[in-house]
């Protein structure tokens, strides 16, 4: 199965506004904490700032139930970092909202 990538974090926010639940997104292969990391990444600065971008924006996605953030393990210190559409919640009913049952 081959998995999208995205380039950009507008990339990321397209391809969130169009997949359905259960699409996968694989936005990043390495190590994120060292690969967005200036003292010690290989990355060019701006591949570490448009990383850095991708990254924040599936975290915030991630933080308004939108998708599931995953990673896989691939070898030592290298790793698959991938957003996994959520289905839509369904509305529960508060207590207020529920119907008191009523005695026989």
């Amino acid at each position: 199965m081959m998995v999208p990538q995205v380039e950009d974090d507008l990339g990321f926010w397209a391809w969130l506004s169009m997949a359905k639940p259960g699409s996968v997104l694989s936005y990043h292969q390495g190590f994120l904490a060292v690969d967005t990391s200036p003292p010690v990444s290989k990355l060019l600065p701006r591949d570490q700032s448009r990383l850095r971008l991708i990254a924040e924006a599936a975290w915030c996605a991630s933080e308004k139930n939108l998708v599931h953030l995953v990673q896989s393990r691939l070898g030592p210190d290298h790793f698959e970092y991938r957003a996994i559409i959520r289905p839509p919640e369904t509305s529960k009913p508060t207590h207020h909202q529920r119907r008191p049952i009523e005695a026989a």
